[in-house]
């Protein structure tokens, strides 16, 4: 065989092997592309999923579910599975709804506690009260109440106003409206006898007649019953007390 047929038969191999080369690179293309399209399960957070809520509760509340996506579309690490193992970790930080959920977003204890919920257009204002100032136990989150303030006047007469006559209480102690907790449950009240903060929502131009009052005064509050109207205007003195 002369040199030019083996010059022919060696280019004609290289040919074949480049198309197959071609061949094996286009199977291996299809291959991944296809992989990346093919549908993965992975959680989806349908609703916020709150500091502090455990897996298992967000699935049964319907906070997240699990959903199929394409696998390109799942990042490293996503949260594809809540069983016995994982069920009772909790969420360390709030959980967007929308957000596809890393299985990193939840351990053994949260980072911190989600804020109270302030009504839209409120200041949360926080006052410390006693037992007796806060009618017992019975003032807790959801309640309305009337606050009065006793201060001295410069000539040394005391004298109790009514301060705010219509406020609703989002948190006592820590109980709150919105409460967050390991277990689901509100942490408990501090002790009978004792002070205890009562957080109250507030209109920006009412809560500084409260912070003025506690700076200045001191304060007392009453639960309100419905319809009741408080007077704005009453005032109770040392010498008015008995008429």
């Amino acid at each position: 065989m002369g040199r030019r047929a083996m010059a022919v038969l060696a280019a004609v191999a290289v040919g074949l092997i480049g198309v197959v080369s071609v061949l094996f690179y286009a199977n291996g293309a299809d291959a991944r592309a296809v992989a990346d399209q093919r549908p993965r399960t992975a959680y989806i957070a349908s609703q916020l999923v709150p500091s502090g809520t455990s897996a298992a509760d967000a699935v049964a509340r319907g906070l997240m579910a699990p959903t199929q996506i394409a696998a390109r579309g799942v990042p490293a690490g996503a949260l594809t599975r809540v069983d016995a193992a994982n069920g009772k970790l909790l969420a360390l930080t709030d959980i967007a709804a929308g957000e596809i959920v890393v299985a990193s977003r939840f351990g053994t204890a949260p980072l911190g506690q989600k804020a109270i919920q302030v009504p839209d257009g409120n200041v949360a204002v926080s006052v410390s009260l006693a037992d007796p100032a806060r009618v017992g136990a019975f003032v807790t989150p959801g309640s309305h109440i009337v606050i009065y303030d006793t201060f001295a006047t410069p000539a040394g007469v005391k004298e109790t106003r009514v301060l705010l006559d219509d406020v609703l209480v989002i948190a006592v102690g820590s109980n709150s409206l919105t409460p967050v907790s390991a277990g689901g449950a509100p942490a408990p009240a501090q002790a009978s006898g004792s002070s205890l903060l009562v957080t109250v929502a507030l209109l920006p131009d009412r809560a500084p007649k409260l912070v003025h009052g506690i700076q200045t005064g001191t304060l007392y509050a009453a639960l309100r019953g419905t319809n009741t109207q408080a007077k704005l205007g009453q005032i109770v003195t040392d010498t008015s007390l008995f008429n």
